[in-house]
Formats: C-alpha cells, structure tokens, sequence
C-alpha cells in the first residue's frame, strides 16, 4: 500500500494546526491523522508525534531531534532530509535513563480495503473477524498487530494497553468514513499485552474502556482486558476426522451426545479447574468407554461470571481462559477427533450481558442491541438482544459460527433459547411489544437471521451440525430455507422431555391414567428432525436430579431411570444426556463442585452407567435404532394401547433388520405375556434393563425365545415373554 502522506498546497494555517492539537490532547480530535504522521507541506517534510512525559524526541534514521510544540507534548520536525517512509522513534521519561522506541503507526495508511468495509457493511464479511480486533499484520515487511474496530457513533476511539500506559491519549485510531470502523496498526506489540478499546462519547464526553468483541483471548476473571493472540499456529492431526465429516450423513448415523459443563465434571482436589489439556487426557478416555459418539459443551466463550455456566458471554471470538489458552482448546478438540468424538458448542446469540466493559452500549449508543426498548431487553434474564436487523451485527454473529468451525474445527453447534429469538412476545405482556409488519409477532429480522445463519454453516461446512433449543411449535425448524423452513438439522424435542419425566414421575398405580403421555408424541415424532434431550435444564433449579424424579424407594428409583434410559436409546431421535446422569447423581447439578463420583463405589450407581454404556454400544451397532430416525418406515406400534397394565410395545427396523422393545412401567412381573412379533424363528434379549448386572432383580427370558405361529395384535406370529418389573427388554431375531 501506499504511505499515508497529506500533501497541502498553499500554507498551512497555523490556527487550524493549533486547535487540532488541542483537541488532540484533550482527546477530543476525530482524526489525528491530519496532524500526527508525515506530512507534505511546502515541499518540505512535516513530522509530528504526541509523547505524553517525554524529556525529548528522535527521529532514529538518521538521529534527528524533534523540537516540542511549546505547552503540548506534541513533537515536530520540519525539514528536508531523506528519512524512511516508516521511521522509528525514540523518547525518553523525566528522571529515566532507558529510552523508549517504536515505529511510529502514523506512518502507515489505511490497512482495510474498502471493499472490505463494503462487504462488512452489506453483512456479508465472512472472515471479517481477520479484519476487526486485534490480528498479526504485516506492513512492507515491518510486523504488528491491526487494531480495529466498529464504533460509528463514537467521537475518538484509542487503543490503550500494556504497551502505552493503558493511556487514552497516547492511540487515537484512524476513522474509516461510513463504515463506522476505527483501525490502527501499531508494530512492536507483543503477544500476550492486555488491551481495551477506549470511546469517547459524541453527545455526552463520557468516556469508556471496552473490550474487543471480537478479541481471540482474554484475562482470567474476574480481570477484563482483551489479549493480543496471534493467529493459531497449532498443527492439527485431525485430518482422517475433516475429511469423513465433509460427507458425515449425521441424519442416518447414531449420534449420542454426552452434554457437560467443562468446569464441574471433575476437578482437581483443591477445587482448582481441569485445562483443557487435562479435561482431554481425563474425559476422551471415558467417553470412549461409555460409547458417546458426541460431546456437547456449555458455553466455553468467555464470560464473566462462573454462575451463568457460560450463558452470558461476552467475549465471542475467545474460548474461555479459564481452562487454558486457545491451543489448548485446540489440543482438546484435536484429541476428540483423533478418538473418534465430535465436539459440540453450546451457542448462545439470543442474547448478552450488560457488564460496562462489555457489548452493551458499546460506543455510547444502543449499537449490538436494538435501541427499542419492547425487542432491547429480554425480560427473564436481564439481558440485552442483539439487533438481528443491523448488517454489521449479523456478520458478526454468523462469521462467529463459521470462525469456530474453521478455526477450532468445531462439529456443531447448539444454539441456545431460539424460542425467545422468534417471537416479538416473548415473555411480554400485550403493551409491551409491536405487531410486525403482517400484524403477527413473528420476531421476521430474527428469522431471516436464523435461516442465514444455517445456510451458510451448511454450505461452508458440510456434515457440521446445527441444532436448535426451541421450545415450541415453531414449524419447521429442521427444515431447509428453500422450504420456508429455518435451516437448522435438527431441534431438541422438548415435547418428548416433559410428558416422559411427567409420566414417569407419576406412582406406578397411576400411570394407566397417563398413557398418552407415552403414545402422543409420535403423533409428531416426524414433524422435525428430533434430539432426545435430557439436558442439564432438568436437573438445576431446584427441579431434582433425574433419580430424585422418580417414584418409589431408592430400588424402584433405580429401576426406573433405568427403564427411562432404554426407552430413550430406543425411541426414534437422536440422543442427548447430561453429564451425571449416566451414573444417577442423587444431588442437582452444582457448578461449584464436580460430579459426585464416589457414588460409582456403590452398586445401583456402577449398573446404571454400564447400563448406559451398553445401551450406547447398542445404539452404534444396530442400525435400527439409527439409520431411520426421522422416517416413519423406522418406527412401528406393536401395542401401544395397553394402559391397564402400563407396557408399551414397538419394532425399530430397517429394511434387513429389526428389533423388538417391551416396557414394562409398572412394579408387577408380568409372565406369559404375548406379543405379536414379525416373523422369525426365535428371539433373544439384547438389553434387560432389569438384569443383575446393571442392578436389577434379574428377572427376563434366559436363552432363546420361540416364535409361535399364533397371529397376535396384527402380526402372523407371537412370542410369550416374561416381564420383569419396572424394565424394558430389547429383543433381537436370533436364529
């Protein structure tokens, strides 16, 4: 690029001059580039520099003194020698002996290309986040770090940081017109130096530090500052898995998904966090074991409190440093990969904090959120919505979900409260919120955000998954744009979660009356491509943990999230479980703590874990159970009408194969009971839910099951079967 040079004809108005540099000092001065820099003004060179608590300046090629502008610490040199288009100065402190140096960023010009600026203002930058915050840049081979940011409203934004005395003054960044942006490019930074943006308010004077949206790291809480972060230099060993993933048929695959919170699965005895590196070496091993094929994690982008489990993020563009650096995050994904786990990120655009040196009223005026305030606020949480409607904010948003997937090969992504995006009343009260434009409160700016959103994740990612946490009938959120549809690949069913933890929460006695909270939901089973959720949602909250849900002594609790468990490996939808649950944590989920893994010295514990390693390994083997899970040619009732005695009977099948699920909610063995089945010529049991292994009375059908030819409930033939009490069987063709 060309060097910044201002060329003036004519003469150079000296009280023009002078109240620039007075606005300069007071920070007030909207281009410090018309004064600081080289300049060209009666054919001879003009060099001025502000050094606040400079003794003397220099101009280092060749060693040239700068003379102070008298009661200013703006220093000058006017003259005609030959001097670099990029010279390094030099100064030094009152009553200091070391001197100071730096290549002076007012040499340089504007870094960013307008046709960047244009595609960022249209909202159509994907890798705008390479562009704005703080990147390594190079400059006619001089190294540095761009400093950039969105601020239109501001009237002087400055970087300040370890390298200039966290002083406001001492970096004013260059405006780029209508874009709103602010740049800078600064050499002699360091990797590691804390930094902040400061704003200067237009209308009010007030000025603020910010940190940068789009920073790559952060200081440890409860410190605020951004981290320069040069680009990752990690080596990936992950290929194998990037290259399957591009033709990753997810949507006839089994995916089970182990949901944790990375800082309260395990930790260190004296309460300390396991790193990212240690979580790899402690969790890749254990969920290899349990037969996962997924993790999902909450919300590992940075945030300032740990009691908002990463919900209220701040710093998007940054994985939590609270765990380590981002090439640990790296060396954590990378090691999943190698074993065969895809890595999951909970994701949260709905909405975000209002801590001042965050997002919020980032440059004095309402600028990510919506400035009106029945769609600003959202109610529930005392939280800001981001303005969907704004182009900068979508690109900032979607080229955050494309910066994880490329930049930390992240598998999918779990967007958070899409409910509370799409609709305008959304916890409101009528008066507080505005019909839009069709009379309707169909939040349309969030939608067409939305649908953006997964297309262009879809196009530029194949195989990553995006998943929806949307908790209402919204239709069509799994269905492609071009249908009208979201674009998302699959949603959580929330249906599902509630009438099955209602209807096992009921005493067994009363479940006849509660049947159709078992059979209703295949009524629109295949109305979205469904997860099986049983998240971390259900267990806080002073809702119990999911053994505490059910009834009956501690034997009976048992038995019945062990009979909740195989209903849900075997039930059309991919499979979601939070982390303790697959051990039956008595206690809800505290985020303070980690798990309570004593409990797997006793036997209840040790059978309902292994019982759900073994339901996984099912899950992965029988294509059954996963090739048509979102296909109605999957799925078929044996009985689903028997609620006097509380079974429930159905196949999963594919076209060469099939499997036979029994579940018996009620305490009562039941023996010789039939069961029309397709024909075959015997049966044996894959998973009893009631065996001795897994904790159970080891009550079942040893051996083969014989298929008689007596037509039963629709089918040729029947088989008799034991079942035992509070248990499911899952039977498998045998012979």
């Amino acid at each position: 690029m060309q060097d910044s040079v201002v060329t003036i004809t004519g003469s150079e108005r000296q009280n023009d001059i002078d109240t620039a540099i007075t606005l300069l000092s007071e920070g007030r001065l909207f281009d410090p580039f018309s004064v600081l820099g080289r300049h060209d003004i009666d054919g001879r060179s003009v060099i001025r520099a502000f050094v606040p608590n400079a003794d003397a300046v220099f101009i280092h090629y060749p060693s040239i003194a700068m003379k102070r502008i008298a009661s200013t610490a703006v220093f000058e040199y006017c003259g005609n020698q030959q001097i670099p288009d990029h010279y390094r100065l030099f100064w030094q402190e009152p009553g200091k002996h070391h001197h100071h140096s730096s290549i002076d960023p007012y040499s340089f010009s504007p870094q960013i290309s307008s046709y960047d600026l244009h595609l960022f203002g249209e909202g159509t930058h994907r890798g705008i986040y390479q562009l704005l915050g703080a990147n390594h840049h190079q400059v006619d081979g001089i190294d540095g770090v761009l400093f950039a940011v969105w601020a239109p409203n501001a009237e002087r934004v400055s970087v300040v940081g370890d390298f200039n005395q966290w002083d406001g003054l001492r970096y004013p960044m260059r405006s780029r017109g209508s874009s709103g942006i602010w740049e800078l490019f600064i050499p002699d930074v360091n990797e590691g130096d804390c930094y902040k943006f400061e704003l200067r308010n237009r209308l009010t004077g007030n000025i603020e530090q910010k940190l940068d949206v789009y920073a790559r790291a952060f200081e440890l809480r409860p410190k605020t500052a951004s981290v320069i972060k040069q680009k990752e230099n990690y080596q990936w060993r992950d290929q194998q898995w990037q290259q399957h993933r591009q033709h990753y048929d997810w949507a006839h695959s089994p995916v089970s998904i182990y949901e944790l919170h990375p800082g309260s699965w395990r930790r260190h005895e004296d309460g300390r966090f396991l790193t990212y590196r240690e979580l790899a070496e402690q969790l890749v091993p254990y969920i290899s074991s349990m037969g996962f094929t997924h993790i999902e994690l909450l919300p590992i982008t940075e945030h300032p409190f740990d009691g908002s489990w990463g919900y209220q993020t701040l710093g998007y563009y940054a994985p939590t440093s609270r765990f380590g650096s981002p090439e640990d995050f790296c060396f954590f994904v990378d090691i999943c990969h190698q074993h065969g786990i895809g890595v999951l990120l909970d994701w949260v655009v709905s909405h975000f904090p209002k801590d001042t040196h965050g997002i919020c009223q980032y440059d004095g005026t309402a600028l990510y959120e919506h400035a009106d305030p029945q769609k600003a606020e959202h109610q529930d949480w005392g939280t800001l919505i981001f303005n969907y409607a704004r182009n900068e904010v979508k690109n900032f948003l979607i080229a955050n979900a494309l910066f994880w997937c490329k930049e930390f090969h992240i598998d999918g992504l779990r967007v958070d409260a899409v409910a509370s995006m799409l609709y305008l009343d959304y916890s409101r009260q009528p008066g507080q919120w505005t019909p839009n434009q069709y009379g309707g409160n169909e939040n349309l700016e969030a939608v067409s955000f939305l649908q953006e959103l997964n297309e262009q994740v879809h196009a530029r990612y194949p195989g990553v998954m995006m998943i929806a946490e949307e908790s209402t009938s919204w239709p069509q959120v799994s269905r492609p744009t071009y249908l009208g549809g979201l674009g998302f690949s699959m949603k959580w069913n929330m249906g599902w979660m509630h009438d099955t933890l209602s209807y096992i929460s009921h005493d067994p006695v009363h479940r006849r009356y509660h049947h159709d909270q078992l059979t209703f939901g295949m009524l629109y089973a295949y109305t979205e491509n469904f997860v099986l959720a049983l998240s971390h949602d259900e267990v806080v909250h002073e809702k119990a943990s999911l053994l505490h849900k059910m009834p009956g002594d501690d034997w009976q609790k048992f038995a019945n999230i062990r009979l909740l468990y195989t209903y849900m490996f075997t039930y059309p939808g991919k499979k979601l479980l939070f982390m303790g649950n697959e051990f039956c944590q008595r206690n809800e989920w505290d985020h303070d703590t980690q798990l309570d893994w004593p409990l797997l010295d006793y036997l209840p514990h040790q059978g309902a874990q292994l019982l759900v390693s073994d339901l996984n390994h099912l899950y992965k083997q029988q294509p059954a159970l996963y090739v048509d899970d979102f296909d109605r040619q999957g799925f078929q009732w044996i009985d689903c009408h028997d609620s006097d005695q509380s079974v429930l009977s159905y196949l999963r099948r594919t076209d060469q194969h099939c499997l036979i699920i029994v579940l018996n909610f009620t305490p009562v063995p039941r023996s010789a009971y039939r069961l029309g089945v397709p024909a075959a010529h015997c049966y044996r049991e894959r998973i009893n839910s009631d065996s001795r292994h897994y904790g159970g009375s080891d009550l079942g059908n040893g051996g083969v099951i014989a298929v008689d030819t007596k037509p039963w409930m629709g089918f040729d033939h029947s088989i008799e079967i034991t079942l035992p009490p509070l248990a499911a069987l899952v039977l498998e063709p045998s012979c």
